[in-house]
């Protein structure tokens, strides 16, 4: 029997381990068939070729299988961007654009100098860099290959206001920021999700932090320090149960403002702190 787009979407009760069942299957025949979600519901009847029955097919089982959509399209939206993604990285996810949202409301457009540490995809540099014309966004990763994914993004998306380079944390940066943002690993490797859903295709070091998946969050807090102009910001995405211990931790470093501001889903999901007030010169 022929497969038309709306037998195609019929599949979506054989994927019981997805939240988004529907969305995953229309996602991927938009893949296959290079076009937007509008289209298929516009054509229900179409009839895919031979070829593009089996690569749906072969793509349906993959996604039994529990591979990610963004893994099997190679494309994630995130903010206003297309991004492509890579086994090489963590999937921008939705919570991520509350740090996104914080750190536009922080600073105005204008010379300022922002870090992105543990890049990635570029995904939260790249949203900013397209907000804020003027500012100097530089991202940095130790995993050449995701350093290498970010640089294609910023090509391809024609944002010159952002570069990428190769190194951990603080180690390839020089001079002072305005503002340093990360989506650190914050996963205790204790944490039981991480044998479950997407995450068991993601590379552990982007997600799994030692001490209860603080470890990499207090190390960027202290370096942070070193690095950041009188009164400039820290920014950090941080799991929903965390928000009193990353408040903690800042304070006991000396930050002041410190605020955790909850995602869409009313967790607590970014903390915020701002460094050496007392060298802010009142105009």
């Amino acid at each position: 029997m022929s497969l038309t787009i709306a037998r195609a979407l019929q599949c979506a009760p054989q994927l019981v381990n997805s939240d988004s069942a529907r969305l995953d299957l229309e996602l991927l025949l938009c893949h296959l068939l290079e076009c937007g979600r509008t289209y298929l519901f516009m054509h229900p009847e179409r009839v895919l070729s031979s070829p593009q029955a089996a690569a749906f097919e072969a793509l349906l089982q993959r996604r039994l299988a529990g591979e990610p959509v963004a893994h099997l399209t190679g494309r994630r939206g995130f903010w206003t961007l297309d991004l492509e993604v890579s086994a090489d990285t963590l999937i921008p996810r939705p919570d991520t654009e509350t740090l996104v949202e914080q750190a536009l409301e922080l600073l105005p457009d204008g010379d300022f100098r922002v870090a992105d540490l543990g890049t990635g995809t570029g995904a939260i540099a790249l949203a900013l860099a397209s907000e804020r014309s003027q500012w100097s966004l530089t991202g940095c990763d130790r995993i050449a290959a995701a350093v290498a994914l970010a640089q294609r993004n910023a090509a391809r998306l024609g944002i010159g206001n952002a570069r990428f380079v190769e190194g951990s944390w603080f180690e390839p940066l020089a001079g002072r920021f305005a503002m340093v943002v990360s989506n650190p690993p914050y996963i205790d490797p204790a944490d039981p999700h991480l044998g479950r859903g997407d995450v068991r295709f993601e590379p552990a070091s982007a997600l799994v932090a030692e001490d209860a998946g603080l470890a990499d969050i207090r190390h960027i807090a202290t370096g942070a320090r070193s690095v950041l102009e009188p009164g400039g910001w820290l920014l950090f995405e941080h799991g929903f149960d965390q928000g009193a211990a990353v408040r903690g931790l800042l304070d006991e470093l000396g930050y002041g403002e410190v605020v955790t501001v909850p995602d869409l889903g009313g967790r607590d999901r970014v903390t915020r702190g701002r460094w050496n007030l007392q060298g802010v010169t009142e105009c």
